[in-house]
């Protein structure tokens, strides 16, 4: 048997996964692919690479003959970093190709389309790649790091900046946190000419050039507010041969403010997501697939953490958390009995 501490510490174990499981499923983000990101900053005057998308092999011909630049960047379109380094499910080498060939890039484009692309933040099994761009490929002098996102702990947005981009930015933080200026932002009066200046002098942007990038970075702080954002992350944020330039970019948008901007969620894709966590979802259901056998349908967030427990003081492996909700109607009720069921891990008897 266990001793009073073991079963507190086993418990407390078990409570902290819980909660970390239940905040993922309370931040609530729409999470654009690298293209949407672009065509929402295009709109409000960031420069950004030229691009065409391909969502199937029949288009690779339509847009190239319509897109003529003198090298190419093609790049499969999922919600995960490290694409450059990943490779794919049919042995295919890298999510990101650099070529000046346009010949070979219909053949890069094809092995990249309705393929698995498997990287160090995707599942073991990799997600589908049902996008790729393809843009313009630009000279990069220097790389830099650009961040806007609501921080509680400012109380409102904030600034985050760095002159070493291209490269995970925690990684800067840690190793040499001098090179990461955080810069909060008066959400009544905004990002001034002045402030935006102070950034770019400290992402060491030199002489003439400062004024530019001081220029983007307020037009990135417009989209950042004008959308919602939560968060809006450049990287690189660059100098280049055509300026300065929003080389990569990823964008998540506040649901709260979903009926503002209905063109904008109607963007998101769901090939990345568990189908069940995407079913529950149309039927507000709090749904999050885990790896046990016994299914957990619970009337609140407290007690579906607490039934967790339960099942794993006694040995057990939760299949699943799902919170229906304290106003719940017959209808959700049923969905959610019906997309616990559709779980073949879950014992049924």
């Amino acid at each position: 048997m266990w001793t009073k501490l073991e079963q507190w510490k086993r418990l407390s174990r078990t409570f902290l996964r819980a909660q970390a499981q239940i905040n993922s499923v309370s931040k609530r983000e729409l999470n654009l692919l690298e293209y949407q990101s672009k065509e929402i900053l295009s709109a409000g005057g960031v420069s950004v690479q030229k691009f065409v998308v391909v969502n199937n092999k029949n288009e690779i011909s339509s847009r190239l003959n319509s897109f003529k630049v003198d090298e190419y960047v093609v790049k499969a379109q999922v919600m995960a970093g490290g694409r450059g380094k990943g490779h794919f499910d049919t042995g295919f080498k890298s999510g990101v190709h650099i070529l000046k060939e346009e010949g070979k890039v219909p053949g890069i484009v094809g092995a990249m389309l309705g393929n698995r692309l498997i990287t160090k933040q995707t599942p073991t099994n990799g997600v589908p790649v049902d996008a790729v761009m393809i843009a313009e490929s630009v000279d990069i002098f220097d790389e830099k790091y650009l961040c806007f996102l609501l921080d509680r702990d400012h109380n409102g947005p904030v600034c985050i900046a760095s002159p070493a981009g291209g490269v995970d930015i925690e990684d800067v933080a840690k190793s040499t946190p001098e090179k990461v200026k955080t810069v909060p932002i008066d959400i009544v009066e905004g990002l001034s000419q002045s402030k935006a200046k102070e950034i770019a002098a400290f992402l060491e942007f030199k002489g003439s050039i400062v004024d530019q990038a001081a220029n983007e970075i307020l037009k990135l702080y417009k989209v950042f507010m004008k959308y919602d954002a939560t968060q809006l992350e450049i990287n690189p944020f660059a100098s280049t041969n055509k300026g300065v330039i929003s080389v990569d970019a990823k964008v998540q948008l506040d649901e709260n403010a979903k009926f503002r901007h209905k063109e904008i969620f109607e963007m998101e894709s769901t090939a990345e997501s568990d189908p069940r966590e995407v079913e529950a979802g149309k039927f507000n259901l709090n749904y999050i697939q885990m790896s046990g056998n016994i299914g957990c349908l619970v009337n609140g967030a407290g007690l579906a953490m607490a039934t967790m427990d339960i099942i794993k003081l006694y040995g057990g492996e939760p299949a699943n958390f799902l919170d229906v909700g304290g106003s719940v109607q017959e209808q959700q009720v049923t969905e959610a009995f019906r997309i616990l069921s559709s779980d073949p891990s879950v014992m049924l008897f």
